[in-house]
């Protein structure tokens, strides 16, 4: 019998799953980060994935067919010739590329660059491109050859090919996925020989190099896929297969993905695409979510309260639960403050109002997405700890108007592992 690791290396440690040539689950590991200092998080990294495949057992590991890796989108290393880090890796949510914003719609404005789209996922703070356009500024760059994804990176590390990345990943860095290669305007620029080579997540990169084979016992024909970012791989453990499927990840923000027939792009609301296959996964993000709830209840409230809900009563409370003021999506306003009054002296009361606010801003999102283009919702899916609450389901299914259920397998490992399994979307 064969198996398939996916391994999900997320914002605090990393998990891995291994699944059978039937997708069964057979074993799951995770190890946390704890707290690692910026010039170690490359090294932690590499540790972890060693450990993550050391714990499976060694007969299993032996029967190894393929192994794929995901990775926090976004988080990117600058590399010399050999693969190895010039310098820390700057994580989905460093802001010190910022200016870079402006460095490139002056690009856009001019001339030879009015190609280049006026709305794109790029033109973000944190994104690929303005990180690498920063690094470009500074004096390592002159060491440079390769720009590479976490994921592309640990993929690398077991494959020994740098300079290999996926069009999940590649998405923020400017790839074009409806044409699958590199813009011109992309290619115009000064950074262009640093971009790596990019293919379809889950393709067959090559096999694990025979030194990582022997000291990790894994079979000299192990094959190391291309990888994905975190949250695709969350969809693809959901079960959701079909256009008008979607998931919502009810964490500490909410966050939406619809399988749709055409892609939708819209910077003002930021919201993109990402290939899947012949179909596209449109996503937005909302700034409400279990942070909000965190500053009013503990665990053990929210279960107990949740359970007291009348759930087909619709709230009198309107809310806008945010943690600080700013939303983007389905509203953008970067000042639009929280709205958490008034408050009820039955905390039940409070917590269903919170609930039918989130509920009703989740429904929003999936009709804008849908009146920008996007296939009907049919059904959804959850991930993320708010998966657990049955009462704030059947809120979220009244609004929704469609049905609501678990996500089939709760952790992206899974999804990773399907990759590993499949060998391609």
């Amino acid at each position: 019998m064969s198996f398939y690791a996916g391994i999900d290396f997320g914002t605090s440690g990393a998990r891995l799953a291994l699944v059978n040539a039937t997708a069964e689950l057979c074993y799951e590991a995770s190890i946390p980060f704890g707290t690692v200092a910026e010039s170690d998080l490359a090294a932690c990294w590499q540790e972890t994935l060693f450990a993550l495949l050391q714990k499976v057992d060694r007969a299993e590991r032996k029967k190894l067919a393929a192994i794929a890796i995901n990775g926090t989108s976004a988080t990117v290393l600058l590399c010399d010739a050999a693969g190895q880090p010039l310098t820390p890796p700057l994580l989905y949510n460093d802001p010190r590329s910022a200016a870079e914003v402006e460095t490139l719609q002056r690009l856009f404005a001019q001339e030879q660059y009015m190609n280049a789209p006026c709305q794109h996922t790029v033109l973000s703070a944190t994104s690929s491109l303005v990180k690498l356009l920063w690094w470009s500024r500074q004096a390592t760059v002159s060491h440079a050859k390769y720009l590479l994804h976490q994921a592309d990176w640990l993929a690398f590390l077991l494959h020994g090919q740098p300079g290999i990345s996926d069009y999940h990943n590649s998405l923020k860095l400017g790839y074009d996925v409806v044409e699958c290669r590199y813009p011109a305007w992309l290619t115009a620029l000064a950074i262009a020989p640093l971009l790596p080579h990019v293919v379809a997540p889950g393709t067959p990169i090559g096999r694990v190099q025979p030194d990582v084979a022997t000291q990790l016992d894994l079979s000299p024909d192990c094959r190391v896929c291309a990888g994905t970012t975190d949250s695709i791989a969350a969809f693809l453990a959901s079960g959701a297969t079909e256009p008008g499927e979607a998931v919502t990840s009810l964490g500490s923000t909410l966050v939406l993905k619809l399988l749709s027939q055409v892609p939708v792009e819209n910077q003002v609301y930021g919201i993109y695409s990402h290939r899947l296959g012949d179909r596209w996964l449109v996503g937005g993000a909302s700034n409400t979510g279990g942070a909000v709830l965190q500053q009013f209840f503990t665990p053990a409230d929210l279960a107990c309260l949740s359970d007291r809900i009348p759930t087909e009563q619709v709230s009198p409370l309107t809310y806008y639960p945010l943690t600080q003021p700013g939303e983007r999506f389905p509203v953008n306003d970067p000042n639009l403050l929280p709205c958490l009054e008034p408050q009820p002296d039955d905390p039940v009361a409070f917590l269903h109002g919170l609930l039918e606010s989130m509920a009703r801003i989740e429904a929003e999102g999936y009709q804008l997405l849908q009146t920008l283009g996007a296939t009907p919702l049919s059904r959804v899916y959850t991930a993320g700890g708010g998966a657990q609450n049955a009462a704030w389901t059947a809120l979220r299914q009244r609004h929704l108007g469609v049905t609501v259920e678990r996500s089939r397998q709760p952790e992206a490992a899974y999804g990773t592992a399907l990759l590993a399994l499949g060998g391609g979307i």
